[in-house]
């Protein structure tokens, strides 16, 4: 046999090299087609929110624009017993729901007046000498918040607070003395000034994620009474918000 210089061994063992060298070529031609979209991707975020100066006063534009929008999301609530604290009454936390109407009016760069109209549920858990209840309460809630844009992707917010208390009722757990129920349905308030701390973050153009935290500034009663004790209402809230 004429020997040619090159020696090629042929059988089952030379398919499975050359299959494997194929496998490790497809998958590093993958690999890098993956890498070079993940970092046009990643380039692309950046243009937008912290690009050149021509999308930086793209985005300066976009803000001075005023905007309205939607938002909606879950609410924790619970009470804050003032000192006139009842050793027959202690609250757990009750979660709701809110919904309502967004502002964006802007004031100058990176401040916003940013008024919203909220129906939002709120309430507790009570453990009482008398037996268990929930209270479920409806409020309109109209907070006044200045927003501050720290990029952006994320903005900080602060402000006052108005709440209308709409509805309240409760629920009794079997075996609650009900000759005492009158008295956990009494209020000397329905409308109620709070304090709002929150934060957003964007996850699209159009699409934030909102939490915030709410707190009432006065008491629900004065001094209380023999069966509930005066509490302020404290609320956080998580949600999404959409922009038109």
């Amino acid at each position: 046999m004429r020997k040619t210089g090159k020696l090629i061994i042929k059988g089952p063992g030379n398919i499975n090299v050359l299959g494997r060298t194929q496998k490790l070529t497809t998958m590093k031609k993958t690999l890098l087609f993956a890498f070079c979209l993940l970092l046009a991707g990643t380039v692309s975020a950046q243009q937008y929110f912290f690009g050149p100066r021509s999308d930086y006063y793209d985005n300066i534009n976009d803000f001075y624009r005023p905007r309205i929008g939607i938002e909606g999301g879950v609410s924790m609530s619970n009470t804050s017993i003032g000192a006139a604290a009842n050793s027959n009454f202690a609250t757990g936390s009750l979660t709701g729901f809110n919904v309502g109407l967004t502002f964006d009016l802007p004031v100058t760069y990176p401040i916003t007046f940013a008024p919203e109209v909220l129906f939002s549920e709120k309430g507790y858990a009570a453990v009482t000498n008398n037996g268990n209840f929930t209270q479920h309460t409806d409020f309109i809630d109209v907070p006044l918040l200045a927003k501050f844009e720290v990029n952006p992707m994320f903005s900080l917010y602060v402000g006052p607070q108005f709440s209308y208390l709409a509805g309240l009722h409760n629920n009794y757990a079997s075996g609650f003395a009900a000759s005492t129920e009158s008295y956990y349905t009494q209020t000397s308030n329905y409308l109620f000034f709070d304090a709002v701390v929150g934060a957003s973050f964007a996850l699209a153009h159009d699409v934030e994620l909102r939490a915030r935290y709410t707190i009432d500034l006065q008491q629900n009663y004065s001094n209380g009474n023999a069966f509930v004790p005066s509490y302020a209402t404290h609320v956080v809230q998580l949600g999404l918000g959409y922009k038109f």
